[in-house]
């Protein structure tokens, strides 16, 4: 599968149940929209045997019940907030697939098989139902026919925008991970458990903040028309758009790096860094110095380096510091034992949210503009890598090589590679490897004084004006050149129309001389008759 095209996936339309799905349902009052929700869920058309309901009442008072006849078990989460009752739910959850279900979404009959189809397929994919949102009255009964009863409804304008607009995710949509939204989705257990439960100290946002780390964690996000649902009402997001937009960019831009677009300040720091860059920090204090500088240099600013070395292990010795034999540790070690952005770490250790890990060589230095352009090519391209010829003493084998690397595809490419099949080999299958040349992304051996991104990102800026300019003269002459063509193809024209005339004038000429010259033959005969007359009488 390349990136999120789950086309390739081709779920059988007749499989055979084997994976058990638990549903987890956070509830915080709302009595009577919660007994239609269970109520849908027992008519589901996929086995009972096999769907463990778990409903998680968030501190409502009086407590909630559950109905008679249901097959859901009730468990109580008394700290606030519906990301707390779902990890209160997900703790309690045994099932093979988790399906995220709101207290007030109703789910059609087939709702849970359609989801189950893809899951029965692949262990690595998130399914997003199709929900439509009514405002008919609540029956105090769930009627047989779902749609008669809560029809006309409105779609989610936002998830089907989306969809389309991304041709169902498929055609490398940057951020598929949007679609995991909690009022009914599933995910493979196994994706949550290495992403994480989701984050309570977010107020809003926690289904995309976890959506995200499923992405980065290698899912693939599916949207499944199949699979139908009702929303009992408007959303709160529905109704306080704009308010809960604010709260939630003010939290998710910290935690979600994808959301470049909410990170305009251009140098502060973030939780969660764009892209962490790793260095070997035992190769010599200035080459490490060379490339640490050199990074943090850069016009990408929304990134940390961590510096790998045996720091536990040092003792600096005060009484004869020159003869250290680990002085050049010390010096990298106290060169950025304060800077906030490098991070001096034993083994390597990156956040798994970070989107991008570049692994330099030390001893070379990246131009400030380098990483920027790597970046731009990594995500115009949908690239999992993008490996640097360095320096090729032997040939392209031998080559030492600079790497970025995307989180997310390593990711997957870890979930679906053979057995004994190098990992770049699987990145090239899900996401596509390119190299490129070192010396034509200004990577060189000396150590550069970094002058400041300003000065490069003005550099890059202008580069763009002029590439602008170019282009619209490029535009203005192929312009130019079309009036031309237009012009010489109505000189052709003229040219044939005149042709034709010449044509029609020389025969008229033509026809006038030989006119002329049969009068002048007729009337010299007349005279020489009228002559000859006269001269006879």
């Amino acid at each position: 599968m390349r990136g999120n095209d789950y086309r390739v996936l081709q779920p059988p339309e007749q499989f055979t149940p084997e994976l058990r799905v638990s549903v987890v349902i956070p509830a915080y009052g709302a009595q009577d929209k919660l007994d239609l929700v269970l109520q849908g869920l027992a008519r589901q058309t996929y086995p009972a045997a096999l769907t463990e309901i778990i409903v998680v009442d968030n501190g409502t008072s009086p407590p909630l019940r559950l109905p008679g006849g249901t097959a859901a078990r009730l468990v109580v989460c008394d700290k606030p907030g519906r990301a707390c009752a779902r990890n209160t739910g997900l703790a309690e959850a045994t099932g093979d697939v988790i399906f995220w279900l709101d207290s007030d979404v109703v789910l059609t009959p087939g709702a849970i098989e359609a989801h189950m189809r893809w899951h029965h397929t692949a262990p690595y994919l998130s399914v997003t139902s199709y929900i439509r949102f009514t405002e008919a009255p609540l029956p105090g009964e769930l009627p047989g026919d779902l749609e008669a009863a809560f029809e006309p409804a409105a779609p989610h304008a936002w998830l089907v925008d989306l969809v389309e607009r991304t041709d169902g995710l498929t055609s490398n949509s940057p951020r598929p991970f949007s679609l995991h939204v909690g009022g009914a989705t599933s995910v493979n257990a196994g994706l949550v458990q290495v992403a994480g439960p989701m984050d309570d100290d977010l107020i809003v946002g926690q289904d995309t903040e976890m959506g995200f780390r499923l992405y980065q964690a290698g899912a693939v996000f599916i949207p499944e028309p199949r699979a139908r649902a009702y929303h009992l009402g408007p959303t709160m997001r529905m109704r306080q758009q704009k308010s809960i937009d604010r709260v939630s960019h003010a939290f998710v831009a910290d935690r979600i790096p994808a959301y470049q677009w909410l990170r305009t300040h251009p140098t502060r720091g973030w939780q969660v860094p764009y892209v962490t860059a790793v260095i070997d920090g035992t190769a010599g204090y200035e080459a490490v110095r060379a490339g640490v500088d050199a990074l943090l240099a850069s016009t990408v600013a929304d990134l940390t380096v961590v510096v790998v070395g045996p720091w536990d292990t040092l003792d600096p010795d005060r009484r004869a510091p020159l003869k250290d034999p680990d002085l050049d540790l010390v010096l990298v070690h106290g060169h950025y034992e304060h800077e906030s952005r490098v991070r001096l770490a034993t083994e390597e250790e990156v956040d798994p949210r970070v989107p991008f890990v570049f692994r330099l060589p030390a001893g070379w230095t990246p131009g400030e503009d380098s990483l920027a352009v790597l970046l731009d090519l990594a995500r115009t391209e949908g690239l999992g890598l993008i490996e640097v010829a360095l320096d090729e003493p032997a040939g392209p084998a031998d080559a030492e090589v600079a790497r970025l690397e995307r989180v997310s595809s390593f990711a997957r490419a870890r979930l679906v590679a053979r057995p004994g099949e190098p990992l770049d080999d699987a990145v090239a299958a899900v996401a596509g490897v390119q190299r490129v040349d070192g010396d034509q992304h200004a990577f060189t051996r000396e150590p550069a004084q970094p002058v400041g991104r300003r000065s490069a990102y003005k550099a890059r800026i202008a580069a763009k004006a002029e590439a602008a300019r170019l282009a619209k003269e490029s535009e203005r002459l192929r312009a130019q050149v079309t009036k031309w063509r237009d012009e010489a193809a109505r000189w052709r024209k003229s040219t044939v129309e005149l042709r034709r005339e010449v044509g029609t004038l020389r025969r008229e000429l033509y026809t006038a001389q030989k006119t002329q010259r049969a009068t002048r033959t007729t009337l010299a005969g007349s005279v020489r008759r009228a002559i000859g007359k006269r001269l006879r009488g």
